[in-house]
């Protein structure tokens, strides 16, 4: 077929960004003839207050990539609508109600001359805002098929539209093979805390956990959403200063396996999650994850064997947790349990869902 996959991309960052671009190769290596539409300017910079575009690409950027759409440009989105009309399939990467009007702007171009699918990596924001809900359901309710990637968010984009709903677990998009992992050292009394920084994401769940678990330190590396002003208050309020690290900012994929090496655990205490590669990214580095039972989070860790989970929202369970996880010989056991991430089958699920919708 002829597709094209309406999204960021390469100089974008992030998970939303590789997912495009690892999809793009991965229909084309089916025979498909795929472009991407991508970005110039995506949105405002105060809707996004960290660092939007890169140098150095996360993973092998896609060669016929368009980087025309511009959220300044209403006649840009309608043209590349027009020039999609010859596709025999259009995907929309939906991450954030921001990217709706100008995908309204798309559809108004194509003129419903060609099969849409809105593949929702969120339906609606964790930290939502009153117009989220009716700016979803404008676009979802104007294109032919909606990919999911839970059933909760399936859930939720049923109720905002009648077009068929279709769920495909969140297929890895990793831009690093891990390193092979020393499974005989002492642990390092160290765990990690990474990526962007949201309230929903339980940073300070883990910090207040933290405070009740001696002798054991946290980095905490990732671009601050809110700003960092918050986060020191509470470090300093608990008596972390001199337990606690942060590393503010982008990290560079290069940058990543060194990370991973100086810990004994990536902790995910997230309040709320949809999908994420973030257990992935933990055990293609050697580490075990301990996680919150939230979003599909859950799904990818065995409790026990590879990881830890808990109950979201409690700084005491958290607490007891990363006391369960230092007991002795845990670490190493749980370090002995991770594999490596086989990405294929989750892919030829995925496509095939996906292209079912098609």
């Amino acid at each position: 077929m002829r597709i094209a996959i309406v999204g960021p991309t390469y100089p974008y960052k992030g998970g939303g960004a590789q997912h495009t671009t690892e999809l793009a190769h991965r229909l084309r290596a089916q025979g498909h003839d795929v472009v991407i539409e991508s970005w110039k300017a995506q949105y405002p910079a105060f809707l996004y207050p960290g660092q939007q575009t890169i140098d150095t690409p996360e993973g092998e950027p896609y060669p016929d990539t368009r980087r025309e759409l511009d959220w300044r440009r209403p006649d840009g989105w309608v043209r590349c609508g027009r020039r999609l009309r010859g596709a025999d399939l259009v995907i929309l990467a939906v991450l954030s109600p921001v990217q709706v009007p100008p995908y309204l702007g798309i559809l108004y171009g194509l003129r419903r001359r060609t099969k849409v699918i809105a593949l929702c990596h969120n339906v609606l924001p964790h930290e939502a805002k009153p117009y989220d809900k009716p700016l979803m359901k404008a676009l979802l309710t104007r294109v032919g098929g909606v990919l999911a990637h839970s059933e909760e968010q399936a859930s939720k984009a049923r109720e905002l539209t009648d077009a068929p709903v279709r769920v495909a677990a969140l297929a890895p998009h990793l831009p690093a093979r891990r390193p092979e992992a020393a499974l005989e050292r002492e642990p390092y009394g160290r765990l990690l805390f990474f990526g962007i920084v949201r309230p929903y994401k339980g940073l300070d769940l883990l910090l207040r956990a933290l405070a009740q678990t001696p002798g054991v330190g946290l980095t905490v590396a990732g671009e601050f959403w809110g700003g960092l002003e918050e986060t020191r208050a509470l470090i300093a309020e608990l008596g972390l200063s001199d337990r606690v690290e942060l590393r503010p900012g982008y990290v560079a994929a290069d940058d990543v396996p060194g990370l991973f090496a100086e810990v004994d655990a990536l902790v995910l205490p997230y309040r709320s999650a949809t999908a994420s590669q973030n257990v992935w990214l933990g055990h293609e580095h050697g580490v075990p994850v301990i996680a919150t039972r939230v979003g599909a989070l859950a799904d990818n860790v065995t409790d026990g064997v590879d990881g830890l989970l808990l109950e979201p929202g409690s700084a005491g369970a958290l607490a007891d947790a990363l006391k369960r996880f230092y007991e002795p010989g845990t670490p190493e056991r749980l370090r002995g349990g991770v594999k490596a991430v086989d990405p294929e089958p989750y892919w030829a699920a995925y496509l095939e869902t996906l292209l079912a919708g098609g």
